[in-house]
């Protein structure tokens, strides 16, 4: 898999060589982890004039030290199935860092989950994390059960026997995990009765992403999605663009998918497309977000099921790409690498003007370079989708304080901090002369606020 490169001068030759060595350390130390390599080297490569300004940095070692995980944990998860059949799945959580704070990040539970799966998506947490200005620490973790299918019973017992090994290592000043694909309200809420059960403590803090009755906050299960369109409406602003009225494809049909076009509908664009594994609908007279919400959230239906009781309004293809619908904005909210470089040929064809990622890294490497070298503005995952890990971070507060805030109060926090994300990117690329690259800007503000705080705690 190729990384991800960005529009931008090369650096110098000694930095050059230097970026390659780090790298080439990081593949020997890490082999077959294809995504972590890809999320390592999108990062490693805008860094070249950040070291060279900060010779610190590199003495002290911080890239090396930032891509070693502080601790990695593999468990066994047996659990038994309704029919009595014993089932083994593999549990992970990988800590990141602590530099900022508890390690923070989401659980997945899904067949493709591996251990360079969970090191990709909890390095790109790091910087994510860092760039909402909040503290908190980078990790994640999850397991390759699958719960699509799996009865209630079923899914509680497999997260009682997951809990059971990974409570010992959590804890509200240590590592507080919270949702991701596969990891709902219903998962969190089983999670969180084992541990409370096995502790005797109801620590509402070690887990984020709780129900509103105990513990959660307004809010979280829209924040990724608004955040990420909030970020999108941000970049086009600084082009002396609008969100209003513009035609928006959005990918997926999950939480991230849904909510992001709720709030692009609330901010005045026209969302046309949603999209499962069996293909995606597109809905000429904008999404029925009520009945998207009954199909996927209530039914946990097919996208094809959509169309059907839309009308005539709404095609559904099946198998297809949804990018293949021409769009003003383009948001991918479904998984890794889904929006390749093919698609953003033809997206760019299409007249789009900015994309912003909901999920974490689904442009291709090969993508970003076609989107950049047209002049697409692209907010990449670890800027654009950070709105969900704030608002954990923000029900983390809530609950240290005994306290529950309003949706409304919720909301304007996540804006407030999805616009001091996009301030960050933005003025940090202009800073290091590579204006308008959002990619390069939250590297590099990203992994300046973390180096910061290593080098002040000395050499753990």
């Amino acid at each position: 898999m190729e990384p991800r490169t960005t529009a931008q001068a090369p650096p110098r030759p000694g930095q050059d060589r230097m970026i390659e060595s780090l790298y080439g350390e990081i593949l020997r130390r890490n082999p077959g982890e294809a995504e972590f390599h890809q999320a390592v080297r999108e990062v490693l490569e805008t860094l070249g004039p950040v070291l060279a300004r900060r010779p610190e940095f590199a003495e002290a070692k911080i890239v090396e030290r930032i891509a070693e995980p502080e601790r990695q944990l593999i468990f066994r998860v047996p659990w038994t199935a309704d029919s009595g059949e014993v089932h083994v799945n593999r549990g992970f959580r990988v800590e990141f860092s602590s530099s900022l704070g508890p390690y923070k990040g989401g659980l997945r539970f899904h067949p493709s989950v591996n251990l360079g799966i969970v090191k990709f998506l909890g390095f790109e947490q790091i910087f994510k994390n860092a760039l909402t200005g909040m503290p908190i620490g980078g990790g994640k973790g999850g397991s390759d059960f699958d719960p699509k299918g799996r009865s209630d019973a079923e899914v509680m017992r497999f997260c009682q026997s997951f809990m059971t090994e990974l409570y010992r290592h959590l804890g509200e000043y240590t590592d507080v995990p919270a949702g991701d694909i596969g990891v709902g309200g219903r998962e969190i809420g089983y999670l969180f009765g084992q541990y409370k059960r096995i502790t005797n403590r109801h620590e509402s803090g070690v887990l984020t992403g709780k129900g509103l009755g105990w513990g959660g906050a307004q809010a979280r299960t829209e924040a990724t999605g608004y955040g990420c369109v909030m970020f999108t409406a941000e970049m086009l602003r600084a082009r002396g663009e609008e969100l209003a009225g513009k035609r928006v494809a959005v990918s997926g049909s999950g939480n991230v998918a849904i909510y992001a076009a709720e709030k692009a509908q609330q901010l005045g664009a026209e969302v046309i497309t949603a999209s499962d594994s069996s293909g995606y609908v597109v809905d000429e007279k904008g999404l029925d977000l009520a009945l998207l919400k009954e199909v996927k959230e209530v039914n946990r239906g097919r996208i094809s099921e959509y169309a059907e009781r839309r009308g005539p309004a709404a095609r559904f293809v099946a198998g297809g790409g949804v990018w293949e619908v021409p769009c003003d904005v383009a948001l991918p909210c479904a998984t890794q690498n889904e929006l390749t470089a093919s698609d953003a040929a033809a997206l760019v064809r299409g007249g789009v003007l900015a994309v912003a990622e909901g999920a974490n890294m689904p442009t291709t490497p090969e993508a970003v370079r076609v989107f950049q070298e047209a002049g697409v503005a692209f907010g990449p995952g670890k800027a654009a989708n950070a709105g969900g890990v704030a608002t954990s971070a923000l029900e983390m507060q809530q609950n240290a304080s005994r306290d529950s805030w309003t949706f409304a109060h919720t909301e304007e926090r996540l804006g407030e901090i999805m616009t001091h994300i996009h301030g960050s990117c933005h003025e940090t690329a202009e800073r290091y002369g590579r204006p308008g690259n959002y990619v390069a800007g939250a590297n590099i503000a990203g992994f300046e606020i973390v180096a910061e705080a290593m080098l002040a705690q000395g050499l753990v």
